[in-house]
């Protein structure tokens, strides 16, 4: 920990006060912080494959949906 102006920094806060000059200390990061395993990393990201992949598809979902709702009469419209 840094002493600043003869204060302890306090090591509970989340965040840093700005400077002098306004600008914000980095955060420090945790020293004992979750490794995940191999296998864990594995699940993680195929996991975030099935979610991106659902998500792809409600967007086309949606995007097929508003074309039908709007039917052919669309085209047909004075220029």
């Amino acid at each position: 920990m840094t002493e600043r102006d003869g204060a302890p920094q306090d090591s509970s806060r989340r965040d840093a006060l700005p400077d002098a000059e306004g600008r914000r200390e980095p955060a420090e990061a945790p020293v004992d912080g979750v490794v995940l395993s191999e296998e864990q990393r594995r699940r993680r990201r195929s996991r975030s494959v099935a979610i991106a992949v659902v998500l792809g598809a409600l967007c086309v979902l949606f995007y097929v949906v508003t074309i039908v709702k709007l039917g052919p009469a669309v085209l047909i419209r004075p220029l």
